[in-house]
């Protein structure tokens, strides 16, 4: 469903201000897809308290949509962080309308000059079966042979290596490649993986293959123009 930003009733709220809050929509819907359907994800937008919900995520577990109101631990937060520039306690337990366990956290959203104007809140709903929750955190079979493989390196140095390392193999394992495409066909791996952004890829890269940095620039400069 698209998600909008009211116009301000809050003669202290700008457009700037709501297209700041816009700018969290993506991260929301990231962070609902990382914990799983158990977790709702708000935005509320201090632009107007009687509609303050622009973004939510999985509303089914609290009831609400876009448009709901804010809560009275909302406003609470507000006045908290006014008088204080901090909200105590970021995270609590508390239960929906229905009786579900939730346990919350919430952030107070600040843009120009440290101005609060929105808050960002996670509701991670405990009362359904705990297995039932793991099970959403967990890989099924399938995403078990289908996973993504991230290199967590601790310098670029090392990320280069094996991001080169996985393309060679890639390409040895590709038959449509033969050996005399094989340096080209590399170097498009890791070009289409952006490893060409640091700074020492291309000296890593052409001592590697065997071959000049003159050669590399060649290639990307053939993959950009196509």
């Amino acid at each position: 469903m698209e998600q909008k930003v009211f116009t301000a009733l809050n003669a202290e709220f700008t457009d700037e201000d709501a297209k700041f809050l816009e700018t969290y929509f993506r991260l929301a819907d990231t962070i609902a897809d990382l914990i799983g359907p158990h977790c709702e994800i708000v935005i509320h937008s201090f632009a107007s308290f009687e509609k303050s919900v622009v973004k939510i995520v999985n509303g089914h577990h609290t009831g609400r949509t876009v448009y709901s109101p804010i809560t009275d631990v909302g406003l609470k937060m507000l006045s908290q962080f006014k008088k204080t520039g901090e909200v105590a306690p970021k995270s609590y337990f508390t239960t929906s309308k229905d009786g579900a366990l939730l346990k919350s956290t919430t952030c107070v959203l600040a843009g120009e000059a440290g101005k609060p104007i929105g808050l960002f809140c996670i509701n991670m709903n405990l009362s359904r079966p705990f297995p039932e929750i793991i099970q959403t955190l967990m890989p099924d079979m399938a995403s078990l042979h289908t996973g993504v493989n991230e290199n967590f390196s601790s310098s670029a140095t090392d990320l280069i290596e094996q991001a080169l390392n996985n393309a060679v193999l890639e390409v040895d394992n590709d038959p449509s490649v033969n050996q005399k495409g094989r340096n080209k066909a590399v170097t498009k791996v890791l070009l289409e993986n952006e490893i060409f952004e640091f700074k020492e890829a291309t000296a890593m890269v052409s001592e590697h293959l065997g071959i000049t940095r003159h050669a590399i620039y060649k290639y990307i400069r053939e993959f950009k123009s196509e």
